[in-house]
């Protein structure tokens, strides 16, 4: 775009195009019978009734633990859905890992009291978020952050359906996944819940993986898939501090531009319920906020599902918050926002004082009302009150060879070669190996939090069976040929900057009589807010540790394992070979050792902007007014911001070649369809697999301008020599942004294209401006 055009948008005499007001369509299509039967059921309730199925409760506590096994207690169980009529309950107890035997006796007792109580099913939620990860004996896939660095959506689809599957066969039908907040902020505790910092990426793979989860048809959930809670909405991942539930600040073009999308295609791909951000943005707690959560959500996207809360996240609005003077009020404010489902994990009170404000004309019958319908159509489309309980026996897939197969390849797609300076891998057979590290020897690491526990920390009791990094090697270069000598380790079960007294100089000294160090590095587990940190750099151990090992002048290769990236810049230039592994499960020491021996051709790309510098913190599409030159003179700063290792980055054991870069149009509209074809060639000697990308960038516009945007993305596999033309598709309306006053806008004007080493311009011939919310 020139700048007389973007003069012209500012001009009292320009035209803009805009649409019409059209009602959208709704984002689940009205089901009549389970209407019916939502109507039939609710003009029979009570009000206590109704409060009780708004409730959600934590099984801790309906019973404890006796002989280490845990068990229901009648009385309790009895007083929360007797008495209190409650509708929903979650998380594992202790929370531990159970078996598919104890969660069909836990969860079967909880639906026949329901049932025979109050004649309406429960409702069980668990947390496997990257398989079944509080079931004993399933599948554990990768973390979410690894199904990014694949940008391969059918592993995204694949492990959602599998982890679905294995769910229903412990009678759950309920989990709180995908997790789609971006990882924009590497300080974040939780980057690797999500797919990456695109929002993008988060939108298709989010996407992808509900219907995985859920099937085709939202409204008739078959038995062997379950429903989703995307979380957590919205704007969690960006808090200011870079501290779990802290304060986040957005403008309004970045919480609908950005923020938003991953959680709309959730929507439109049929997400039955969304769990909501713990935090505020802007100053209003989201719990609290009428105009995300009924305007944004409910009311603009048309969108019958259900709004559950975070842990107990109404006492926040009086705790931490304070916008309510007490409990009472908290409860009115979030319930009046759009709250349908309150996570209250230890306080039936919840249900007293709900039913207090009713009376009081302080909740209107119509929002209780609103909000039980919702639960209700929930639980129909479950199918639950015709079949509360399935059974392990329909289920005998569950932590098959198949499944399993499944979470190694997801895991070998997902591994990042960063470095590989004279292709010093794969490794060649015969080599004498030193393995190393903290993370050289557990399946904890590998894991990662939501793992059998909630912080992971009790993992390598339950993964026994599994592979850690040093017996993957083992047995892939012979026992022989390896030694284990780790010189930093984590206290075993600590917290995850547990570390022991270090052992350096025994590494070092196995390292003199190896031919290559595979030093294995980075994180132990952690979840949420107790993995907060103060320091994004590797911890110190660690790196005097490859300091150390360097001194021998044997070749290293890092294996970074980590939930997030740690700073890394003053060890880097000491490896030969580097390969971000990222969370990659139960399978990932495997998968690793197939990478190194050069069975599996890694493919992987980094799903977020990996930083040099401390003080650097950027994400790859950040405005062009941040790329700025060195001064010179007396206001010298050293504004140049420089990343390790960008978004996208990958490389592989063969090389790809793009060409014939090509756009059906050169001139465009809102309307039109964009179709861009690119030629990928294997020019090297191995087969392997290039995900091919489609950026944009808008030269010249009325905000400053994004240095680019991924718009589209698609893997394929090429043999050595081998040619394939990659078609990329997008509508001229996803050039669009959203301007200074909140509306999107694609204006008239050139926008540069590039996919690889390729780029093309293109014109936008004419400005188009929505007055609705989205496109």
């Amino acid at each position: 775009m020139t700048l007389k055009k973007v003069l012209l948008i500012f001009s009292s005499t320009i035209m803009v195009a805009c649409t019409t007001q059209v009602t959208p369509p709704s984002a689940i299509a009205e089901d009549t019978k389970i209407e019916q039967q939502v109507n039939d059921i609710i003009k029979k309730m009570t009000l206590d009734e109704k409060i009780g199925q708004m409730t959600e409760l934590s099984i801790d506590v309906l019973g404890e633990f006796v002989n280490d096994e845990f068990k229901l207690d009648d009385a309790k169980l009895h007083k929360a859905i007797a008495e209190f009529k409650v509708g929903s309950f979650l998380n594992a107890p202790g929370p531990v890992a159970q078996s598919r035997e104890k969660w069909q006796e836990i969860i079967g007792k909880i639906q026949d009291v329901s049932m025979k109580e109050i004649g309406i099913p429960c409702i069980y939620g668990l947390d496997q978020n990257h398989g079944t990860t509080y079931t004993l004996g399933g599948t554990l896939f990768p973390q979410n952050i690894n199904i990014g660095a694949s940008f391969n959506t059918e592993l995204a689809y694949k492990s959602a359906q599998v982890t679905a599957y294995e769910t229903r066969a412990a009678n759950c039908p309920w989990t709180y996944s995908p997790t789609v907040d971006m990882a924009r902020d590497p300080r974040w505790p939780r980057v690797w819940e999500n797919y990456g910092e695109d929002c993008l990426v988060n939108s298709i793979m989010g996407s992808t993986a509900v219907r995985g989860f859920q099937g085709d048809d939202p409204n008739h959930i078959p038995a062997d898939r379950i429903a989703t809670s995307v979380k957590h909405y919205m704007g969690y991942s960006m808090s200011r501090t870079g501290k779990d539930r802290t304060p986040a600040y957005i403008s309004d073009a970045d919480l609908r531009e950005k923020c938003f999308a991953p959680f709309k295609a959730c929507v439109e791909a049929g997400a039955l319920t969304i769990m909501v951000n713990s935090g505020s943005i802007n100053g209003v707690p989201v719990h609290a906020n009428y105009d995300l959560l009924t305007k944004w959500l409910k009311e603009d996207l048309k969108w019958d599902g259900m709004l559950l809360t975070d842990w107990a996240d109404i006492d926040n609005l009086y705790t931490r918050e304070h916008i309510a003077a007490n409990k009472k009020e908290a409860i009115q404010i979030a319930i009046n926002a759009g709250i349908d489902m309150a996570m209250e994990p230890y306080d039936l009170h919840f249900c007293t004082l709900l039913k207090e404000l009713v009376e009081e004309d302080k909740v209107p019958m119509s929002r209780i009302d609103d909000a039980v319908r919702r639960i209700l159509r929930l639980k129909l489309r479950l199918d639950l009150f015709n079949c509360p309980n399935t059974l392990t026996e329909d289920y005998p897939l569950f932590g098959s060879n198949e499944h399993k197969q499944l979470a190694l390849h997801v895991a070998e797609e997902s591994m990042i070669l960063l470095k590989n300076e004279n292709n010093i891998l794969p490794l060649t057979k015969g080599k004498k190996l030193l393995v190393t590290g903290p993370n050289a020897n557990s399946m904890r690491c590998l894991n990662g939090g939501w793992s059998y526990s909630w912080q992971g920390h009790l993992t390598d009791r339950f993964a026994g069976e599994y592979n850690t990094i040093y017996e993957a090697i083992c047995n892939k270069f012979g026992a022989d040929n390896v030694r284990l000598e780790q010189g930093v380790t984590y206290k075993q079960e600590g917290s995850y900057t547990e570390e022991n007294e270090p052992e350096i100089e025994k590494a070092v000294a196995a390292a003199r009589n190896v031919d290559i160090i595979i030093a294995c590095i980075g994180e132990n587990s952690y979840c949420e807010t107790p993995g907060n940190l103060n320091d994004l750099a590797i911890s110190p151990n660690q790196r005097k540790l490859v300091k150390a090992l360097a001194t021998t002048g044997k070749p290293i290769v890092l294996i970074l394992n980590e939930g997030r990236p740690r700073i890394i810049n003053d060890i880097e230039p000491m490896a030969s070979g580097i390969i971000n592994i990222l969370l990659p499960g139960n399978f990932g020491g495997d998968a690793l050792a197939n990478i190194l021996d050069g069975s599996v051709n890694p493919s992987a790309k980094m799903p977020y902007t990996y930083p040099r510098n401390q003080a650097e913190l950027t994400t790859y599409d950040y405005r062009v007014s941040e790329e700025i030159d060195k001064m010179e003179g007396a206001y010298d700063y050293d504004a140049v911001i420089s990343v390790q290792w960008p978004f996208g980055y990958g490389l592989s054991y063969t090389t790809f070649e793009y060409s014939n870069f090509k756009a059906n149009m050169d001139s465009f509209t809102a309307e039109d369809e964009l179709h861009f074809s690119v030629d990928i060639t294997n020019s090297g000697t191995k087969s392997g697999k290039e995900a091919v990308m489609l950026f944009s960038r808008d030269l010249v516009a009325s905000l400053t301008p994004e240095s680019r945007r991924l718009r589209a993305f698609k893997k394929v596999e090429l043999q050595p020599g081998e040619t394939q033309t990659v078609t990329l598709s997008i509508k001229g309306s996803d050039l669009a942004f959203v301007g200074a006053d909140g509306k999107w806008i694609l204006e008239q004007g050139d926008f540069r294209m590039q996919s690889g080493n390729q780029t093309l311009n293109i014109e936008c011939n004419k400005t188009y401006k929505w007055n609705t919310p989205n496109k």
